[in-house]
């Protein structure tokens, strides 16, 4: 895993940039490259399953290139169309975004929230239960929900 270290100041919030406020305060070290989804995985609090069934619905997300784009895009132009599974760059972008449609409508109307907020937008719980409206550690019992349901449509077992 890549490791991108930061010292955060420590808050009733949580980490947040150092230089703020003055005087001495509580400060902790963060791993700005790792997701969320993957730093509940490393604590054990998702089983591996869960955790695959996030990584391919974030891979889909981002196959499909439903995040809006910020500046040029500066990938390499692929003259061969890329793999060996015969689909042009074109319809491989399509394929990924039909599957993230249905395993979003897999999950359902009320777990796909938690998934899009944590998983795709790389979320903390904390924030998506507060974006929610959820009351506090909510939010890890309704994504392994949503996870166990994105887990049946990828058929991970």
């Amino acid at each position: 895993m890549r490791r991108e270290l930061s010292e955060r100041e420590l808050t009733e919030e949580g980490p947040r940039a150092k230089g703020s406020a003055k005087g001495k305060k509580r400060t902790v070290t963060v791993n700005l490259a790792e997701s969320p989804l993957s730093w509940l995985h490393a604590r054990g609090h998702i089983d591996d399953r869960l955790f695959d069934a996030g990584e391919r619905l974030r891979s889909d997300y981002e196959r499909a290139q439903i995040a809006p784009g910020i500046t040029m895009r500066w990938d390499p132009v692929r003259v061969d169309g890329g793999g060996g599974d015969g689909l042009t760059p074109g319809e491989r972008q399509l394929a990924a975004r039909a599957r993230f449609d249905d395993a979003m409508a897999q999950a359902g109307s009320g777990l796909k929230d938690v998934l899009w907020h944590v998983v795709c937008n790389c979320e903390s719980l904390s924030h998506a239960e507060k974006g929610l409206g959820w009351p506090a550690r909510s939010g890890k019992l309704v994504l392994r929900l949503a996870l166990d349901r994105v887990a049946d449509f990828y058929r991970i077992r």
